[in-house]
């Protein structure tokens, strides 16, 4: 009986605890499909920033690891959610909404240019063609005079579409937020001429018929000669006016410091823009966000040289706050010294590249004694007991490759350039330089010395640019004028200072007046 109660006792126990752990499993499934509904319902998006490292530039293992090339580029990295509310999801929106349009205002523009630019040019053919498709044979002959006028306006012709094409129908250079004054003033000029010719031709040589051919020619020809004061007009707004120096730009990136100064002549707002972006790909060297950090074990000892002590005891006397004064003076002392860890660990740094340059310097030339160009002859005098294998640049570059990867991996690393060069982009570098049969120092020097940004541009990375400015970006550059040219990552910041006037006088010196005497004294030897 007792093993019986006993039995039934564990079956009552483990039916119960059956039930209640498939209650608890009911339950659990229940929560999740509400928490999975609850995060679709939420609309979640991950927002990452183009171009950025998926390392950490300041991870100490990157110095000391010793494994393979191939092991140092493979990256793990975890997914992130974030929900962001109805006003983010109606920002976003609103953003790809100027985006298109801004895409639509890139495209606009060049067409309006090109149909009103195709109208003028057919437009003075126009004038010669309808009078004889309509009213022929009521038209008064006209001998030499109008041939003369046909060989005028065909040339005439000719160079205005040659200057249109080589000053309008170039692909832009960058995509600016707003229309270009200047080139809408001409679009509109043009317009009204060819309006106004149109307009007179009906009035005056459609409607009634005109029968003085000559007169229609030299009408035409008179619509070809202001088209081209106008394309005069273009040239000098367009492409002369800004050329004299008017101004100094002072280009400052907020991120490290860098700054460069440059002389421009009268632009707008956003046409300086474009301009100082061109030359910041040009002068301005690459930027590395693993070079600003200061050292962790400096930072971990500036956070932990504070003590924090209880001041509100009853018990406190004289001597333990004479200790505690004690204590952070003392902090205080090691806190101050933090400049000269700083300058040690500098210096060590510094050490350390300029000993891993070497080893580099040194494998890159030992691998490069290892290949040489193969010629015509060679083949006569290789030995049949050790044939030489001839490969093309590519081979040769992976072969000579093998020797010098530790090294240049190692160099990367200390100067913090691993991002930017991957095993594929050296080997293809290397293969440019054995094919030109460039020496190892020409090798290394996209390693050695820091290029500039252009080098490193990605074609999905640096490209979009915002344009911040307290004054409209159609408006000329004038003196104390701040302008910001803003990335996800860094940001260029524009001053802008007038060139001063200068004052030249002029003083003329007689070249009879260089005459000169001997200062004899009695101690003098002549």
């Amino acid at each position: 009986m007792d093993n019986e109660s006993t039995y039934s006792g564990y079956s009552y126990k483990s039916s119960h605890s059956r039930s209640s752990r498939k209650h608890r499993e009911r339950r659990d499934r229940h929560r999740s499909k509400n928490r999975d509904g609850s995060i679709r319902g939420e609309k979640s998006v991950v927002i990452q920033a183009p171009g950025e490292s998926l390392l950490d530039a300041d991870s100490p293992r990157e110095d000391d690891r010793d494994d393979n090339w191939g092991e140092t580029t493979t990256v793990v990295t975890g997914t992130s959610v974030d929900s962001i509310s109805n006003e983010d999801l109606t920002q976003l929106s609103k953003d790809s909404d100027d985006s298109s349009a801004l895409e639509c205002r890139r495209y606009i523009s060049p067409a309006l240019g090109a149909i009103l630019g195709f109208v003028s040019l057919i437009t003075p053919l126009a004038f010669l063609a309808l009078p004889q498709l309509l009213w022929r044979d009521s038209l008064d002959p006209c001998g030499t005079p109008c041939e003369g006028l046909y060989i005028s306006l065909a040339f005439k012709l000719l160079i205005l579409l040659i200057s249109t094409w080589a000053l309008f129908l170039r692909p832009p250079r960058a995509a600016l937020p707003r229309f270009f004054v200047f080139r809408c003033l001409l679009l509109a000029l043009v317009f009204l001429f060819v309006a106004s010719y149109w307009l007179f031709y009906g009035v005056r040589v459609l409607d009634p018929r005109e029968t003085d051919y000559r007169g229609i020619v030299g009408y035409a020809a008179s619509l070809v000669d202001a088209l081209l004061f106008i394309q005069y007009l273009a040239l000098v707004l367009l492409e002369v006016r800004h050329l004299q120096p008017a101004f100094s730009l002072k280009v400052v990136r907020s991120t490290d410091g860098v700054s460069r100064f440059y002389n421009v002549g009268h632009l707008s707002i956003q046409r300086a823009a474009a301009w100082v972006l061109d030359q910041y790909y040009s002068d301005f060297p690459v930027y590395n966000p693993a070079l600003l950090n200061l050292p962790k074990s400096i930072l971990t000892k500036k956070m932990s040289a504070f003590k924090v002590y209880n001041l509100g005891e009853d018990n406190s006397t004289n001597n333990s706050t004479g200790q505690s004064r004690a204590m952070i003076a003392a902090a205080a002392r090691r806190r101050d010294n933090s400049h000269n860890e700083y300058y040690y660990e500098e210096a060590e740094v510094e050490r350390k590249v300029r000993k891993r340059k070497a080893r580099l310097v040194v494998a890159v030339e030992e691998a490069f004694t290892h290949i040489k160009r193969h010629q015509q002859e060679d083949a006569v005098t290789s030995s049949p007991k050790h044939p030489r294998e001839v490969m093309d640049p590519r081979e040769a570059a992976q072969a000579i490759f093998a020797p010098m990867a530790r090294a240049m991996q190692k160099y990367l690393r200390a100067t913090r350039q691993q991002t930017y060069h991957s095993m594929e982009s050296i080997i293809s570098h290397l293969q440019f330089c054995i094919t030109h049969n460039m020496t190892p120092k020409a090798f290394l020097e996209r390693y050695l010395v820091p290029g500039p940004t252009l080098q490193y541009l990605d074609s999905n990375r640096g490209r979009r640019w915002t344009l911040v400015s307290e004054e409209p970006v159609t408006a000329s550059l004038r003196q104390g004028h701040v302008f910001c040219l803003r990335r996800l990552d860094l940001s260029l910041i524009v001053t802008v200072t007038p060139l001063p006037f200068l004052h030249i006088a002029e003083e003329f010196i007689d070249p009879k007046s260089h005459k000169f005497v001997m200062k004899l004294q009695s101690e003098t030897s002549v």
